[in-house]
């Protein structure tokens, strides 16, 4: 797997939200596949190329200094928080005239100080458990899309060479990219209010080899196409020795099959 990358990620929080709870968020123990796609798309998007995950790997975080040696020992740790959600989104219009009359400019609340109600104006409390302190290394091969080497605009700004579009050109943008620490927008663990870092992996990661456990279905992505909702895909999610294997085209590294996605065609990517 020469056109494979790798990415170390890690953070304080983690939220990758399971689909079966609608109210309350409660998060899978690993992270998923898509949640580590968004980290690279984070990192290098170009419609040009789409990203594959391979693995997954839990590393052991780095903790700080007088966190408990009992919950350093777990695979992974849980906690409860409750967190404002709002309630919607100010729509263009609403904004387009407000610019043309600030007079009529009413503000978007989302605190409870001064009205009625616990909850306030446009604001929603929710619990959730999620994930403290995790660190995975993410490893994923670039694939061209339909709009590869395809004649495009490019931004005097844009940092993309004029050679013609292959899996060494984006493998290595990637891997200036993450050696720079630069990218598009802040990666996140699964919500955004969850940034995570991110650097390349060092030869002294230590996986978390004995955690071995069968999370059973996973949300594997969306598949989007045009004039149709988006399509969610799930496969069989197992960890063993700390590694996710999700790939849908190659063995695994203990020889496991390649994944199937339910619901999807045979061999489909995300």
């Amino acid at each position: 797997m020469s056109d494979t990358v790798a990415v170390k990620v890690w953070g304080e929080h983690a939220l990758f939200t399971r689909p079966e709870l609608k109210v309350e968020r409660l998060s899978y123990t690993f992270m998923t596949p898509s949640a580590a796609r968004g980290v690279l798309d984070a990192i290098l998007f170009r419609p040009q190329m789409r990203w594959h995950v391979r693995r997954i790997t839990a590393l052991e975080p780095e903790f700080p200094p007088g966190f408990p040696d009992e919950a350093r020992r777990r695979p992974y740790r849980m906690i409860g928080v409750r967190r404002n959600e709002i309630q919607g989104k100010l729509a263009s219009r609403t904004v387009e005239a407000w610019i043309k009359e600030p007079a009529s400019f009413v503000p978007y609340l989302v605190d409870s100080a001064g009205r009625e109600g616990a909850q306030g104006q446009n604001r929603t409390q929710r619990n959730s458990l999620i994930l403290h302190h995790v660190a995975y290394l993410i490893e994923a091969s670039p694939f061209l899309t339909d709009k590869a080497n395809h004649p495009r605009f490019r931004s005097p700004e844009d940092e993309e060479d004029l050679a013609p579009d292959t899996v060494a050109k984006y493998r290595g943008m990637f891997e200036r990219r993450v050696g720079k620490g630069q990218c598009f927008h802040r990666p996140y663990l699964g919500c955004r209010e969850f940034a995570c870092q991110f650097k390349p992996p060092g030869d002294n990661e230590k996986p978390l080899a004995g955690w071995n456990e069968n999370i059973g279905l996973m949300l594997y992505d969306l598949r989007f196409s045009p004039g149709a909702p988006a399509r969610p895909g799930f496969f069989h999610a197992e960890i063993t020795n700390g590694v996710l294997h999700c790939d849908t085209r190659s063995r695994g590294p203990n020889g496991e099959p390649p994944v199937k996605v339910f619901d999807w065609e045979e061999g489909g990517v995300s």
